[in-house]
This record gives C-alpha cells, sequence and structure tokens, in this order.
C-alpha cells in the first residue's frame, strides 16, 4: 500500500525537471547570452557563464529552501516579483534596441571590461534572465508541493543544479553560433532579441497587476 508514495520522488522528479527547463529555457537564454557577452574574449566569456550559473544557481536553491517563508516574512506577494522583474527586464530590452549596451561595450576599455564582468554575471544574466520572475514563482510553487519533505527538496535542489548545468552547456557553445552569425547577425540579433525581450518584459508586468488585483 506504500509504494505508491516511494515512486512519488520520481514523479516530482519527472515534473520539477520539465517544468524548470521550461522555464529558465536553457537553449532559449542562449542568444540573450550572445548579446551580453559578445564583446568579450572567449576567456572571459566563460567565467561569466559559469559566474551566472552559480549566482542563478544559488538564489533559486535559496528560493527553495526558504523563499516561501521569507515572502510571508516581508510581505512580499508573487505578483510583486513579476512586477520587478518585468521592469528590471524592459530595461535591459531597451539597451539592446537602441543599440546602447553595445556602444557602451565598444567604447570601454580592456580594464573596465575586466571591472564589469561580474556585475554582468549578475545581471541581466543570472538575475532576471535566469533567475527571474517566472523560474523564482515555480521553483517557489515546487518547493511548496515538496511540503519541506528532506527526500523531495533533495530532489528538487539536484533538479536545479541539473538546469544550470544545461545553462553551462548552451552557454559554452554560444561562441560557435556567434561566429556562424557574424557581426551583422550578431547586430541583427541584438536589436531582434531586444524587442522580444521588451514584450516579454510588459508581459511580466502585466501578469503581476492582473494577480495583483485578482487577489
Amino acid at each position: 500500500m506504500n509504494m505508491p508514495n516511494e515512486f512519488m520522488p520520481l514523479e516530482f522528479l519527472i515534473s520539477a525537471l520539465v517544468t524548470l527547463l521550461v522555464v529558465v529555457d536553457p537553449v532559449g537564454l542562449t542568444p540573450a547570452f550572445l548579446s551580453v557577452t559578445g564583446t568579450l574574449p572567449a576567456k572571459l566569456r566563460h567565467q561569466v557563464a559559469l559566474r551566472a550559473c552559480l549566482i542563478a544557481g544559488a538564489i533559486m536553491i535559496g528560493t527553495a529552501v526558504i523563499g516561501d517563508w521569507l515572502l510571508r516574512q516581508l510581505g512580499i506577494t508573487l505578483p510583486a516579483f513579476r512586477i520587478a522583474g518585468g521592469l528590471l527586464l524592459f530595461a535591459v530590452a531597451f539597451e539592446m534596441v537602441l543599440g546602447l549596451r553595445l556602444e557602451r561595450s565598444s567604447k570601454d576599455a580592456e580594464q573596465a571590461v575586466e571591472e564589469h564582468w561580474h556585475h554582468m554575471a549578475a545581471f541581466p544574466l543570472a538575475i532576471p534572465l535566469m533567475a527571474g520572475p517566472g523560474a523564482i514563482t515555480a521553483t517557489i510553487l515546487l518547493a511548496g508541493q515538496a511540503a519541506y519533505r528532506p527526500q523531495w527538496l533533495a530532489v528538487l535542489l539536484f533538479v536545479i543544479i541539473v538546469v544550470m548545468a544545461a545553462c553551462m552547456a548552451s552557454f559554452a557553445a554560444a561562441g560557435r553560433i556567434g561566429k556562424l552569425l557574424g557581426v551583422t547577425g550578431n547586430v541583427v540579433l541584438t536589436r531582434l532579441l531586444g524587442v522580444i525581450l521588451a514584450a516579454l518584459a510588459v508581459q511580466y508586468v502585466v501578469d503581476g497587476v492582473r494577480a495583483a488585483f485578482a487577489a
């Protein structure tokens, strides 16, 4: 009679893996990673990718462990997360569409690049592109489904690590994609991605406002 409960962690594993892979979308993040880090040397780009994955993974693991409790303590709602994340993402999209990011990167000296790559990994890559409102929301919901059972929570943490590894693999292939696209292709991709990110940002805000008024 207890056998179904024994297999529940496996079902939870599949559910959590599919959910976070779809929400984070490691393959879909590759063009964004290229747009943000396109002017960096390959070695520095790899360091940015690793740092971004570590930061995003730490945020999602922290969210899985204490996210729901922390939100309740601070009185912050999930719709508020969506609105804030959407506004941050729109700021990034605005720079991409107008080419401000590329212009600033081209004017920066090598020293400036060395100083700012740490910030680039944290924002906008780790937050809000990787560990954005959708990923944080999904992680909190999955942690609630785990109901603080150690075995289930361990499964969720494992899934987060797997998703971050998938992101790292996608970022590692970004350089080859960049060479195929060339300079013109990268510029066009940056503008196009900026428009898509702007639409996604607006959608985050709209969903957040709707959820806030529906509550």
